[in-house]
């Protein structure tokens, strides 16, 4: 399995634009991040785990061709504004996506998306068969088990995918959902920023601590703020956690 990291950036990405945040490049390319999402390889499955505001550039970037299966992780908009870019895909496929997320994030795209959806569905416009994940499902090559993490204003929908688990967007992993992490060979981890604390995400020293306990033997952090220094903060991480970063490919 091979997992393409599409973005590693938080909701408004890296750099960020009106002089908020670090806006002077450091010439080192794993420091600008478009929004996260993933694409997951398998010898029968391609899988999305969300679509952001670049998604287009994402999937040109990735050499991305086909999509089997979308999982969406919640609502806000740097996870799903980029929902339109599927149409291509849709138009290779003939048949509408699998889609599987939260029944918040469903209940959203419908109504965000309305055009896509009902008697009044605008001819060629994205075709999503979405519905809500509840409990783990065998897809193809994938066995999937939803990781319901809390964001602190929402819930929001992890994936373990066969030995990678995927959270992005958490500040708080239950003790039940750590249970269904342990013994995966991949997380990875949302790693906003090394201080001070946030109410919605988990820091990066928290998410050490996280990947430690759970005895991970590689994590991977993304949502990555634009004041974490790739170079500078890869030194102070111990050896099983890395920072993730546009573009990197693993094997699983």
């Amino acid at each position: 399995m091979k997992l393409t990291f599409l973005g590693t950036g938080t909701s408004m990405g890296v750099p960020v634009a009106g002089n908020f945040g670090r806006e002077i490049p450091t010439g080192d390319s794993r420091d600008e991040r478009y929004r996260t999402s993933a694409w997951v390889r398998t010898p029968e499955t391609s899988i999305v785990i969300d679509t952001g505001p670049e998604f287009r550039l994402q999937t040109l970037r990735a050499g991305i061709r086909s999509i089997d299966l979308l999982l969406l992780t919640h609502e806000h908009t740097d996870h799903i504004a980029g929902l339109d870019d599927l149409r291509p895909f849709n138009y290779k496929r003939k048949i509408p996506l699998p889609t599987f997320t939260t029944s918040g994030c469903m209940e959203a795209v419908k109504s965000r998306f309305h055009y896509m959806f009902g008697d009044k569905k605008t001819p060629g416009s994205v075709d999503l068969d979405i519905k809500v994940m509840k409990e783990p499902k065998q897809f193809q090559d994938c066995k999937i088990t939803p990781l319901p993490v809390d964001h602190g204003v929402m819930p929001v929908m992890g994936f373990r995918i066969n030995d990678l688990s995927y959270i992005t967007d958490a500040k708080i992993i239950p003790k039940a959902t750590r249970e269904l992490v342990r013994g995966s060979k991949v997380l990875v981890l949302n790693g906003l920023q090394w201080e001070p604390r946030h109410k919605t995400h988990i820091t990066i020293p928290e998410a050490v601590e996280i990947a430690t306990e759970l005895e991970i033997p590689k994590t991977y952090l993304v949502h990555i703020s634009s004041y974490v220094i790739h170079k500078k903060i890869s030194a102070r991480l111990p050896e099983h956690v890395e920072l993730a970063y546009d573009q990197l490919t693993i094997e699983i």
